[in-house]
């Protein structure tokens, strides 16, 4: 078992979902294969999200996930198997969305299936990700009357 490999994917999945949290898009850009493909299922869509190339997913998540919102993204127990320079990882994933300016909460539960390579440079990246939904809801920010946030909310005024 290559241990030295596992720590590195995991320091990859966290990254990715640090980059995303603190809006950290050219870093968050790095985890991937210029050729990565991602298909998230996102109910609250109303179908699975599917994005072909590094380009495109960073463009999506900067223009969805950008400065309006505020995200938490926590993923683990992972299960990794490495097979020389690539591997596969399940990992139990823990998010919220909240968008302020449209007074909404998305919270959930899935699992991301992910492919990842090991490039010349010696460097994880991920080729493939997506997740599968347990569950998600949405909640209006206004059904919480006595909601205040104690830090600043991003993009307001």
């Amino acid at each position: 078992m290559d241990l030295v490999a596992l720590e590195e994917i995991r320091r990859l999945k966290h990254r990715y979902l640090r980059c995303v949290d603190l809006k950290l898009w050219d870093e968050f850009a790095e985890v991937f294969t210029e050729d990565a493909v991602a298909e998230y299922d996102t109910p609250v869509l109303g179908r699975t999200l599917r994005l072909e190339g590094r380009d495109a997913i960073v463009a999506y998540m900067r223009e969805n996930l950008g400065p309006g919102s505020i995200t938490t993204h926590t993923a683990g127990q992972p299960e990794i198997d490495v097979d020389g320079d690539r591997a596969t990882g399940v990992w139990a994933l823990d998010d919220s969305v909240i968008i302020p300016e449209a007074r909404l909460l998305i919270r959930g539960a899935a699992h991301y299936t992910d492919v990842y390579v090991r490039g010349a440079d010696g460097r994880w990246r991920v080729e493939r990700t997506g997740h599968r939904r347990t569950y998600e809801y949405t909640v209006s920010l206004d059904d919480v009357p006595s909601l205040k946030f104690t830090t600043p909310v991003p993009g307001a005024a």
